[in-house]
């Protein structure tokens, strides 16, 4: 499953009433290390097909729920279950320490 994009319009329905998990990388197109990461994402979304959902929403053109989250520096990926933010992970790494990051917490 590719990754796909939420909105602050989308996010209560997308994020917080998902019935699996859901990876949210808060990002923005200036970000150097947000799109390095990307491909990485893409990939691990693939991987780990229908057991999460990676959600990108770029901060520049959703503004509400950043706010609300106190996102403060990205990339920034948080993983909501049944609605609720669980774990956090601030800055790039490598695919194989955020596929394993991700898989210790779903």
């Amino acid at each position: 499953m590719a990754t796909v994009n939420v909105t602050d319009d989308s996010f209560k329905t997308d994020v917080l009433e998902s019935d699996k998990p859901v990876l949210v990388d808060f990002w923005a197109d200036w970000c150097g290390p947000c799109k390095m990461i990307a491909p990485a994402l893409e990939e691990i979304s693939e991987e780990l097909g229908d057991s999460v959902t990676i959600a990108k929403m770029d901060i520049m053109e959703n503004t509400g729920v950043p706010a609300d989250m106190g996102v403060q520096s990205i990339p920034l990926m948080v993983l909501f279950k049944n609605g609720e933010p669980v774990a956090r992970k601030v800055g790039a790494a490598p695919k194989g320490q955020l596929k394993e990051w991700l898989e210790g917490e779903i």
